[in-house]
């Protein structure tokens, strides 16, 4: 039977494709995927396509592009779309997965559930049978198309903190940081209570969570101890640069006794899952869906030969999971070694155009491996597990001609809303670069992560780096932080950098938990980049910090409003650092120059000239200490530079374009329009970059609190 279906799948498939040229296979909602793909019998799935595809393939080649059309509706993906070099398309036939525009057309990597019951006036729930019966767990949950969050103590957005971290090595191979150890965390009284709440039989999905600086550490609890509040994790050790301490803090997440928030769901193993809802939710109005797969696609060829010439345009991808492994996260700067929801690994001409990717557990799409010439264009990335777009391996040896050709280059990044992540891995980056070259990161709004917008380079240091020549240009990056991690920027650099601009980027609110809430961020190594007409404002830290680099420019910049101080600098070096002119500081609290590590300013080789300082409190600013401007300038710099007002024309209003350019012309400034950046286009696709007022206003609440005074 096998044998006769097969033969016939080829004689429909040969009739059909001899129609036309170009190729069109359809798929639908009521499709089926024993169909033959034609508009009267649509398939069912994007899997069925592909395999249709393979199959005419082997009996000739096609000349012309590869149509898949994709009928509005919903669609439940049961496994994500695997494709290979056997479904690589080609510049003369590319391959098109693709929706109608403004269809409603999305992929769901998850299953809907039954209606909610009601306990109680707080207390729905339901039942999932596949927890039972296939001992299927789940870590994310969406109601009405937003994410919902484990029950957790404290409740989201809170921290308990860690008191004292104790480690005991267990295997010291791995160099500075342990193969294996176990940590004992002393918590304070008011976390204490946990202890009291937790059953031993709780323990095997108990997870604790703990921010310490950049970075996340997430464990399941091996023991707990109530004679001296202690809880116990086992796993890799501590990094000796980056360890949790008195200055960490964390949550315990999912257990019964945690859920007592609106929001907030529990999922006992028996497969009842517990929900208190929203106000204003009923059963009849509550769609649940809750996630299997991780990805939606893999791309993946070889050294051998590429995955080439396919396109996605106008599809959604909503719902994909994260599972935790046994032995939880340890920590893992930027969340570099999670997977995203959409892979991609030895791929070329690889196109996404006006997609949705939402509700994920990992980051959204992935560039990895020797990627090249491939764009992801005008999509919208949201409510994201990790960050939004990652372009380049994590590993390069950099020893031979052979690393060079493995490097991902020419990935495009252009017009694209990327917000709202970070929400499984709060150390998460917007859009990352690691080891890459000549990627372009344009016109894109990315707001509302925890860490960092935009970072480059994965090079610590002055070694040898492959990420040159990369475009950081006319993104607006905004209300990033959120008070839970330290040492990020809105773009933030690494490494060797030749060629790299940062320019035209309208970035603020940027706040950190500790340290580090800067705009421009140029960090260990980061060397020769150019960062011009860029404007920053209302960062916790200051608008512009270099860690330590090598012959950076910072020209044509306007700093302003930022909180602690406006320009910091850590470590003076003997190769001159950067180059600071031709920019315009405006500030009404905190210092100007303001040193990590005391008199760094003073130590530094900068040359720092023309530049326009305003303080609307003095018109003899300090700049650290007791020092004044006038004996800055004694010390050679700032020579040419002004103490003036700029004559901005409602600054309060974050309005700084120039009601008089006069003093502005004084040192050279060049005007730039700002409002270019971000995102452009349609009217509604404008309008969907803008943050709620809601939304707004809570961050200006959490930065008046941890500040505690009005910032406005």
């Amino acid at each position: 039977m096998r044998k006769i279906f097969i033969c016939f799948w080829f004689i429909v498939f040969g009739v059909f494709f001899a129609k036309s040229e170009s190729i069109h296979i359809y798929i639908s909602p009521s499709g089926n995927d024993f169909n033959s793909g034609s508009k009267e019998q649509p398939l069912a799935t994007l899997t069925a396509a592909r395999d249709l595809i393979r199959t005419s393939r082997a009996k000739k080649s096609f000349n012309d592009t590869v149509f898949v059309e994709v009928a509005p509706g919903e669609y439940f993906m049961n496994r994500a779309l695997e494709l290979s070099p056997l479904d690589a398309g080609t510049q003369q036939a590319p391959v098109i997965f693709r929706a109608q525009p403004n269809s409603r057309t999305v992929f769901y990597g998850g299953i809907e559930t039954e209606r909610f019951e009601v306990i109680n006036a707080g207390l729905w729930r339901v039942f999932i049978p596949e927890v039972p019966r296939f001992g299927f767990y789940f870590e994310q949950l969406y109601i009405n198309g937003e994410r919902r969050f484990r029950a957790q103590t404290p409740n989201h957005g809170e921290f308990y903190r860690v008191k004292k971290m104790e480690e005991t090595v267990l295997d010291s191979q791995g160099g500075r940081v342990p193969v294996y150890a176990s940590q004992k965390m002393l918590i304070h009284a008011d976390g204490a209570k946990i202890l009291n709440e937790l059953q031993p039989n709780e323990l095997n999905d108990v997870l604790a969570v703990f921010y310490h600086s950049w970075d996340n550490t997430r464990k399941k609890i091996s023991h707990f101890s109530l004679s001296d509040t202690s809880l116990y994790i086992t796993g890799r050790g501590s990094q000796p640069w980056n360890t949790i301490d008195q200055n960490s803090r964390y949550i315990i997440e999912n257990y019964r006794k945690a859920l007592d928030a609106p929001g907030e769901w529990f999922l006992q193993r028996d497969g009842y899952l517990y929900y208190i809802p929203m106000p204003g939710e009923t059963p009849e109005n509550t769609r649940c869906i809750f996630p299997v797969n991780e990805k939606f696609i893999t791309i993946e060829g070889n050294e051998n030969k590429k995955v080439e010439h396919i396109r996605f345009e106008n599809l959604s991808f909503h719902v994909a999971a994260y599972f935790t492994p046994p032995r939880g996260n340890d920590a893992n700067q930027a969340a570099a070694a999670i997977e995203a929801s959409i892979m991609l690994d030895y791929a070329n001409n690889i196109d996404f155009l006006n997609c949705e990717i939402a509700h994920t557990g990992l980051h959204a799409v992935w560039f990895r491996q020797n990627c090249s010439n491939s764009s992801i264009e005008r999509c919208h990335l949201y409510d994201l597990g990790g960050g939004g777009v990652k372009i380049g391996s994590t590993s390069w040896r950099g020893n031979d001609v052979t690393d060079m050709n493995r490097i991902t280059h020419h990935i495009k990044v252009h017009n694209n809303i990327i917000q709202h992540g970070g929400f499984v891995f709060p150390c998460a980056v917007g859009v990352i670069i690691f080891h890459g070259s000549d990627n372009e990161i344009t016109h894109n709004d990315i707001a509302n992560f925890r860490y960092t917008g935009i970072s480059v380079g994965w090079t610590w240091g002055y070694a040898n780096s492959p990420s040159k020549r990369n475009k950081i240009e006319f993104n607006h990056i905004h209300h990033l932080g959120w008070g839970e991690m330290c040492d990020m920027g809105g773009v933030y650099t690494l490494g060797a950098s030749e060629g790299t601009t940062v320019s035209n980027n309208h970035i603020h609110h940027i706040y950190s938990f500790r340290y580090g809430g800067w705009g421009l961020y140029t960090d260990e190594g980061s060397y020769q980049i150019v960062l011009e007409n860029n404007l920053v404002y209302a960062c916790k830290d200051a608008g512009f910090h270099q860690h330590y680099g090598k012959e950076n420019i910072i020209r044509n910049n306007i700093f302003a409003y930022n909180i602690r101080s406006q320009m910091q600098i850590t470590r003076p070096e003997e190769h001159l650092s950067f180059t600071f002119s031709n920019n315009i500081i405006y500030f009404n609290q905190g210092l100007l120059y303001m040193s990590m590590g005391g008199d760094g300013w003073m130590k530094a080789k900068v040359t720092i000239d023309n530049n326009c300082y305003w303080d609307t409190r003095t018109k003899t600013p300090k700049l650290h200490g007791n020092l004044l401007f006038a004996d800055w300038q004694k010390s050679g710099r700032d020579k040419k530079s002004i103490i003036a007002d700029p004559l901005f024309t409602n600054p309060q209003k974050f309005d700084f374009s120039f009601k008089n350019q006069s003093v502005a012309k004084k040192i050279n400034f060049k005007p730039f329009d700002y409002t270019k950046a971000g995102v452009y286009g349609g009217a509604g696709w404008v309008e969907k970059a803008k943050l709620s007022e809601k939304l707004l206003n809570e961050f200006d609440e959490m930065v008046n609190r941890l500040e505690g005074r009005n910032m406005k």
